[in-house]
């Protein structure tokens, strides 16, 4: 868990800045992965500098920090879009 008030990006991983940001952060003792081992989908920047990897999408990560339901949450409740 992460408090949403101390994000600061949700961000894809794919760009060659932002892999430079999870190698720094590594370096620095600032990178928290908790991807469980899946593929990174996620980067997310805290105000402290921490930098976390998340196995969830973005978007997901970004709708679950405005409270909205997710895909998977809607299908639990069957609902639909």
């Amino acid at each position: 868990m992460v408090s949403a008030s101390r994000i600061i990006a949700v961000v894809s991983p794919d760009s060659a800045p932002i892999k430079r940001i999870i190698t720094d952060a590594r370096d620095r003792g600032m990178l928290i992965d908790a991807s469980f081992g899946r593929r990174t989908r996620a980067v997310v920047v805290a105000d402290s500098g921490h930098v976390i990897l998340s196995a969830i999408g973005p978007e997901t990560v970004s709708g679950r920090i405005a409270g909205k339901p997710d895909r998977e949450e809607l299908e639990e409740d069957g609902e639909d879009e």
